[in-house]
């Protein structure tokens, strides 16, 4: 039962590991067999016939016994009277007593060898067998050999093989049609039922790889997926078994093994194969019980076993030489290491990486079976490949109209498309030429083709976390029509470095840390190469201006600088941007206005929101910005405000709101043109009636306050539009609200007032999506008033 075992073992695991069996394994399995049937053979006719047969012999000395045991066995002749005589001599003994003595000569005259020697070559066979795959059964080994059966397999088989080589051959001849389909009357993507290549192309002598024109196949959604799921098995695998090499030395070890078994059997067989007599002298002392000493013995198996002895020496020293040669290919060759040379020339695919430890073994022991397994293999290891796989699959999935779907306006009102963490842009996307904003999020490795050209709305461009390469007709584009620029990195890797190229943008917005000073001057000295730019946008952790923006002066419009906390010190270089118009230093740890913004003369706009500003008396220096229009100092921790903010009187919106105000000075209000004022979020209880003076304010809040009551001057404002006075500690509010018939927007909620005067009604424009109050509250107006507002 053990041979037959191991046989169906055996045969089991021939189809399994077939591919990493080279000729010398499959030639030594083969002489393992026939060595097991000699055994098998030897071991059935010592069990099924008799193993040595005995007669009494001459009465002599033991010598001569042994020189005349031949001669007298030929001179024993039956004797027709009966079948105990000897020489016509009755020996007196029965059969029970031939028997007895048959196998007292078995045990004592047969030498061990001549016994034995059918068990032997059974065990002998079987070790060669064990120790031959060994290694396919350990459980350090086992495990990795079959994965890499596994996938090999389904690489072959991949039609995704053949995609890839016939698209890297059509690059050569020329590019697919726009629509990413290969032409039609394509063949299937295997070779023949096993993936191989053709009888006649190996006839051929052309090379199995490079596919003919006709022979390009299509790839449907489920082969797609599978290629997918091929190329990351690949790079798992890769990671897990390149790194180590018990599968290199396991094989040394089992050859070697092998080696010294084949030497010690042709040892001791050779020495003791002379030991099978045909003949055998017997003497054992047992003559009271049959009366006679010596016998002689014939050994009926003999000349069969030293047949089948001269035979298994034979196949052992073929077995031998192969181990041998076996150990001069493992020792002679570099089995550590396997280059893809010759693929990547032949495939045209130049990115296959050269492997190592037991990844490249296991790859030269399946180039010894067939040399097409690692070749199509190769395919599944190249990022080319790979990113063609995505691209088609992309391409697929991401149809034209499906992107059209994801088309909408963003912020600057431009018809945006937005791609979130993909592979490749689908080939859809540049036959939207609507499109005139990209938005490119969280993708590596990305590259604008030739086909961008199309897009020629486009101008804008979003890159987040996403370095992205362009060939050269893509850049040429960009350079001419691209206007807006937006770069979010994280290291100076994910920075573009065309970014400088883009002579013709005018806003341009960076969003990364800059705390390499390789980074910083890199990216902040190109800015100086943009000629046209009149807004930056830079949120990072600069410590100052950049010198490099000096050379911006004379175009250079907006600068916006978050600092997310960093400490930011206002240089003289600030001096230099005259032609600047909003300054925006946010986040910067300012504790007082910059001296150097009084400098900025066309300078209209200035936020200053979320730093430490305690005190704003620097504000009188603002008054030589005679154009400054707005001035955002929200979110800071401002105490009060200085009476000569009267000194901005060109001043048309105030951002005073999330601070520590506790009283609004009568002198704000001298700053007649203003049309906005926000002084929500403080600790402010009234409010000075000298702002009915502000005949242009169109907006008013100051919610979150203590404030109790409303001037009745507010209501002379009567350009009012929205009125903001949510969370304070108002009780009642004035029927002179009537007198603002443009106020379509009243905040009332979170106060203790009882009851909602009617004059609320008067105010035309006001609707009740615009009043915003407990809903408690506007029940009580009256119920024409109620439903004319929510009718309207």
């Amino acid at each position: 039962m053990i041979p037959l075992t191991e046989l169906k073992q055996f045969a089991d695991q021939q189809p399994a590991f077939r591919v990493l069996k080279p000729w010398w394994d499959v030639f030594t399995e083969y002489i393992c067999v026939a060595m097991l049937m000699i055994g098998v053979f030897g071991c059935t006719l010592q069990v099924t016939q008799d193993k040595i047969i005995c007669l009494p012999g001459p009465v002599s000395t033991h010598s001569l016994f042994q020189i005349n045991c031949s001669e007298f066995m030929l001179q024993v002749k039956p004797s027709e009277s009966s079948t105990h005589e000897l020489n016509g001599v009755k020996t007196n003994l029965d059969l029970q007593q031939y028997s007895f003595i048959n196998q007292i000569c078995y045990e004592k005259a047969l030498h061990w060898y001549v016994k034995y020697f059918p068990y032997l070559v059974l065990v002998h066979t079987l070790t060669f067998m064990i120790c031959g795959s060994f290694w396919f059964k350990f459980p350090g080994t086992s495990s990795k050999i079959e994965h890499f059966v596994s996938i090999l397999a389904k690489c072959f088989d991949s039609p995704w093989t053949t995609r890839a080589l016939s698209e890297v051959s059509g690059e050569k001849a020329g590019q697919r049609d726009q629509s990413g389909n290969l032409p039609a009357g394509s063949s299937s993507g295997s070779e023949g039922d096993s993936g191989g290549p053709s009888e006649e192309q190996a006839g051929s002598g052309e090379s199995p790889l490079v596919a003919d024109k006709g022979s390009e196949s299509t790839l449907d959604k489920q082969e797609g997926e599978q290629a997918k799921a091929l190329f990351e098995k690949v790079k798992k695998f890769r990671l897990h078994v390149e790194d180590s090499d018990i599968l290199y030395f396991m094989y040394i070890g089992q050859t070697i093994v092998r080696v010294i078994k084949f030497i010690l059997i042709i040892v001791y067989n050779a020495s003791l194969v002379l030991n099978i007599h045909v003949v055998v002298p017997c003497t054992v002392n047992i003559e009271d019980v049959t009366g006679y000493r010596h016998f002689c013995c014939n050994h009926t198996k003999a000349h069969l076993f030293f047949k089948l002895a001269i035979c298994y020496i034979c196949f052992v020293c073929v077995y031998g030489c192969t181990c041998l040669y076996t150990l001069y290919w493992l020792f002679y060759r570099p089995l550590k290491e396997y280059s893809f040379e010759y693929v990547r020339q032949e495939s045209g695919i130049s990115d296959i990486p050269d492997v190592r430890n037991d990844f490249a073994f296991m790859l030269h022991l399946t180039d010894q079976y067939d040399a097409l397994y690692s070749k199509r293999f190769a395919v599944f290891l190249s990022e080319v490949s790979e990113n063609k796989l995505m691209q088609l699959n992309l391409d697929r999935e991401w149809s034209a109209e499906k992107l059209r779907q994801r088309l909408q306006r963003n912020l600057a009102h431009r018809l945006e498309l937005h791609l979130l963490m993909v592979p490749a842009l689908p080939a859809a996307t540049f036959h939207l030429t609507e499109i005139q904003a990209l938005k490119l999020e969280l993708s590596a490795d990305l590259e604008l083709p030739p086909a961008t050209t199309q897009l020629i709305h486009l101008q804008e461009l979003s890159l987040l976390n996403c370095p992205v390469r362009l060939h050269q007709a893509a850049l040429d584009f960009l350079k001419e029509n691209l206007k807006v620029l937006q770069v979010r990195f994280d290291s100076l890797q994910e920075f573009p470095l065309w970014v400088p190229s883009m002579e013709n943008v005018e806003e341009l917005s960076l969003t990364g840390s800059l705390t390499q000073e390789g980074a910083k001057c890199f990216i902040l000295d190109s800015l100086c190469e943009l000629h046209h730019l009149k807004t930056l946008y830079l949120k990072s952790n600069i410590a100052k201006i950049p010198p490099c923006l000096a050379d911006l002066s004379s175009h250079l419009q907006k600068l916006s600088i978050h600092n997310d906390g960093t400490k930011f010190m206002a240089s003289n270089i600030l001096k230099k941007l005259l032609q600047l118009r909003v300054l925006e230093l946010v986040q910067c740890e300012l504790e007082r206005i910059p001296h150097t913004v009084s400098s900025l003369v066309n300078l209209e706009e200035l936020n200053l929101k979320e730093n430490h500003l305690r005190s704003i008396e620097e504000i009188l220096s603002l008054q030589h910005c005679q154009k400054l229009t707005c001035l955002k100092l929200w979110y800071n921790h401002i105490i009060y405000i200085p009476e000569h903010i009267k000194k901005l009187s060109s001043l048309e919106c105030l951002y005073l709101n999330n601070n520590q105000i506790e009283d609004i000075p009568p002198q704000l209000f001298l700053c007649n043109k203003l049309r906005h004022l926000d002084l929500s979020h403080n600790r402010i209880s009234s409010i000075p009636p000298e702002i009915g003076v502000l005949q242009n304010l169109h907006h008013f809040s100051v919610s979150h306050n203590s404030i109790e009551s409303l001037p009745n001057e507010l209501f002379f404002c009567k350009k009012l539009k929205a009125l903001k006075v949510a969370h304070n500690d108002l009780t009642a509010l004035s029927p002179r609200i009537a007198g603002l018939p443009l106020l379509a927007r009243l905040e009332l909620k979170g106060n203790h007032l009882e009851v909602l005067p009617p004059e609320v009604g008067q105010c035309a424009s006001l609707k009740r999506g615009g009043l915003i109050v407990e809903e408690s509250l506007f029940q009580t107006l009256p119920s024409d008033i109620r439903e004319r507002m929510e009718g309207d």
